[in-house]
């Protein structure tokens, strides 16, 4: 991994508030008190690069298809849409590909290469 775990958490944080953000959270922050978490309204968002849980719903809501290539182990890739994400840049190959969906949701949002995101997309229910 090329960054240290701080600037991996930092980069995952921000992945996630722009998400929020495209998906119509407003007002969105961090709180001290339970770090790595954000906030809208006083609820907390789902942690989409770091959790499946949170995660697996955004693949299923989009229709994001994942494909994997490269050796076996930090050599190898996952591709989601035009996004490549390489294992060995993640603590982990499920960090990684999490971290590749949000990529690629975020990027078909911002190109508006997907329909406007239906109320509570991108939220956990339990």
């Amino acid at each position: 991994m090329h960054n240290s775990d701080q600037e991996y958490f930092r980069s995952c944080i921000a992945r996630e508030r722009q998400l929020a953000q495209l998906l119509g959270h407003q007002h969105i922050e961090e709180c001290y008190e339970s770090a790595g978490t954000l906030w809208a309204s006083n609820q907390a968002l789902p942690k989409w690069t770091r959790d499946w849980h949170a995660c697996g719903p955004l693949m299923t809501e989009y229709g994001l298809a994942i494909g994997y290539g490269g050796a076996p182990g930090p050599g190898g890739w996952a591709r989601i849409g035009a996004t490549t994400v390489h294992f060995a840049d993640h603590p982990t190959r499920d960090r990684a590909v999490m971290y590749g969906i949000v990529k690629e949701l975020i990027s078909l949002l911002e190109h508006g290469k997907l329909a406007s995101p239906s109320p509570g997309a991108g939220r956990v229910t339990t």
